[in-house]
């Protein structure tokens, strides 16, 4: 193989250069025009062929010139967050209110590259490599749009990757199983009856049963599941009422649950709603409750995780690869991906000393990135590629 690695080291100004482009320039979630036309800009100099994906997501397809072959996916979302940059950087964001504190100007820039140098060396390699460039990742939006648009029939694999501020810069995380949770919303919306407050009997209180309802679902669903698996329900949001003196004829609650599994995360869910049911029911009134699925659990599978894992070694080195990265509660709509080929998410480094903000959290807006960590990101993704499409085709 090639020393990929080394040529991204050689073509770091390439790398930072995208970087930088388009932390300077972050777009929200499904308004990713700028970086769009960017991302084509350059695919049309690289002779790539492109379609939009929704308006602002992007796919690309290179062919390889020694005939059929597999299919691989590489992904990287493109969409920034509502955050006002406070990094001081010079290539700080030009938006304001606009923030690239996720990695994502990372992940772009990474998958941009990948595909430079693998139309470079288009004639050594047979079978077809796609590109992901996904929009509103961060709103559990664009995987969908990319799989309803038929771009993932027919792969054998996915690779995708995020930067990881838990991780020192030179290492890459790659865990077999759980990695992120799950993200379903829920809206409970409660329905009592008006009266005045001096005579309660005659109403139904619909802020004293959603009270009640905060209460019951943080401590019936979780005696009602293994305290061994990590489950996770937040309550955010309680709107009700409409004067001081009246019973609350309606009420509204907002929430999250966070799982790491599929079986975990069908029971929780039913029971948040079979709870939410029951106390309102128990105290007069009535509660229906409406979910978004913004995100499965993204799940490694372990046959896939010991390719990255040898691409990542024989890359970097035994001591590069961590496979005990602590579970995260936020979740990544990679893992609609895996619901349907198999592939892997892998976590990159970009912690230093050197580089304030880069020890995260992420999505805070001081959040900064190590771009020693880009020739990584970059050289990985054209790793895996060759790998599945040159030197170990995945078996049919």
């Amino acid at each position: 193989m090639p020393d990929f690695y080394r040529e991204a080291l050689e073509q770091m100004n390439v790398l930072t250069g995208y970087r930088r482009d388009f932390h300077r320039h972050p777009e929200l979630s499904r308004k990713e025009f700028r970086t769009a036309a960017r991302i084509e800009e350059e695919l049309d100099a690289l002779g790539i062929p492109h379609s939009r994906v929704d308006e602002t997501g992007v796919y690309a397809e290179l062919r390889g010139e020694k005939g059929d072959g597999p299919v691989v996916v590489l992904r990287a979302d493109i969409d920034a967050l509502p955050i006002q940059e406070e990094t001081g950087m010079e290539y700080a964001s030009q938006n304001d209110g606009v923030m690239h504190a996720c990695g994502h100007d990372m992940h772009t820039a990474s998958l941009l590259y990948a595909a430079r140098e693998l139309a470079r060396r288009k004639e050594e390699f047979g079978g077809t490599v796609r590109f992901f460039f996904q929009q509103a990742e961060e709103i559990g939006y664009g995987a969908r749009q990319f799989i309803a648009a038929g771009h993932l029939k027919g792969a054998d694999r996915v690779f995708g990757l995020h930067t990881a501020p838990d991780l020192p810069l030179g290492q890459v995380g790659v865990k077999l199983g759980s990695n992120n949770a799950s993200v379903d919303y829920f809206k409970i919306k409660v329905h009592g009856r008006a009266a005045h407050v001096s005579t309660p009997n005659l109403g139904a209180d619909a802020l004293f049963i959603a009270a009640q309802t905060v209460v019951a679902i943080q401590a019936n669903v979780p005696r009602r599941t293994s305290p061994i698996d990590s489950v996770l329900i937040g309550i955010g949001k309680l709107t009700a009422g409409t004067a001081y003196n009246i019973v609350a004829e309606e009420a509204e609650l907002e929430g999250t649950t966070r799982l790491f599994t599929p079986e975990l995360r069908r029971y929780v869910n039913e029971q948040v709603e079979k709870v939410a049911k029951a106390t309102a029911a128990m105290y007069g009134g009535e509660a229906e409750v409406e979910w978004v699925d913004f995100a499965a659990p993204v799940i490694n599978p372990a046959d896939i995780c010991r390719e990255v894992s040898a691409e990542v070694t024989a890359m970097l080195g035994e001591d590069a690869l961590r496979t005990d990265r602590a579970l995260s509660c936020g979740g990544d709509n990679f893992a609609d991906f895996q619901q349907y080929v198999p592939g892997v998410y892998a976590y990159v480094g970009v912690q230093s000393e050197d580089t304030p903000g880069s020890c995260g959290p992420l999505h805070n807006s001081h959040y900064n990135i190590d771009e020693r960590a880009l020739p990584i990101g970059g050289a990985l993704y054209v790793r895996m590629a060759w790998r599945w499409l040159v030197t170990d085709p995945p078996k049919a």
